[in-house]
């Protein structure tokens, strides 16, 4: 007789809420670092902003700060988690187009402003995503 007891191997789809979770939390966490760099280091946030040609650099910091930080908050708990996702797209959308215009740098400058618009393009990516199927089993919505 044999008695060997054997558990349903795991599946990738018993995956996809952990997965879930990971992806969400990847992305704020870009979100969550740089609000908080533009808040510990508001002076210079003021200053990069007027440098790059935003009405009221003041006003325009603090937007960021409350945009990063509180949609990033919203993407690691899952909570509204679609309309903080096309917040932070439009919001990725408006600061690469002001900030890391490669097209028209001086040639020093134009790798790491590409790299950047790139690296900008493919969060956007990562935020279609979220905002398309929601924020999965693990999240405050799903509760």
């Amino acid at each position: 007789m044999n008695t060997t007891i054997s558990a349903a191997p795991a599946t990738p789809a018993s995956y996809d809420p952990i997965f879930n979770l990971a992806a969400r939390i990847l992305l704020a966490a870009v979100f969550l670092v740089n609000g908080y760099l533009k808040l510990t280091g508001y002076s210079g946030t003021v200053g990069y902003m007027g440098k790059v040609g935003l009405p009221l650099p003041e006003v325009m910091a603090i937007l960021a700060i409350v945009i990063e930080l509180g949609g990033g908050l919203l993407l690691v708990i899952g909570w509204r988690t679609r309309w903080a996702a096309w917040l932070l797209i439009l919001f990725v959308v408006i600061a690469t187009f002001t900030a890391h215009r490669f097209w028209s740098v001086e040639a020093a400058r134009w790798f790491g402003e590409m790299n950047n618009f790139l690296k900008n393009a493919a969060i956007i990516g990562g935020l279609l995503l979220v905002a398309t199927y929601g924020p999965g089993a693990l999240s405050v919505e799903k509760r």
